[in-house]
């Protein structure tokens, strides 16, 4: 399984689209999907699961053997952002 943070975003679902591209469906978006304008990122992408980006490394406790690699795109990305606590 090939883990995509920031999966949910542009950048990150062109990486899903692109990893369904050369086969690769065993795949888990992480992102924070409290955002319904997001969803038609993921339309028409293969995947095996999502999971919010809060719960990524409980899951990982049990499920680390499966992982076969990670693609880290997950940023805050907002310029304007005021609150620093965000970033901590």
């Amino acid at each position: 399984m090939i883990i995509v943070t920031g999966a949910a975003g542009f950048i990150g679902s062109c990486m899903v689209r692109k990893l369904n591209d050369i086969g690769m469906n065993e795949i888990l978006l992480v992102d924070d999907f409290s955002f319904p304008e997001k969803e038609k990122n993921l339309e028409g992408k293969k995947y095996k699961g999502w999971i919010e980006r809060d719960k990524l490394f409980q899951w990982l406790e049990t499920n680390a053997e499966i992982v076969k690699g990670f693609i880290h795109l997950g940023a805050r990305t907002d310029t304007a952002e005021k609150d620093w606590s965000v970033f901590e």
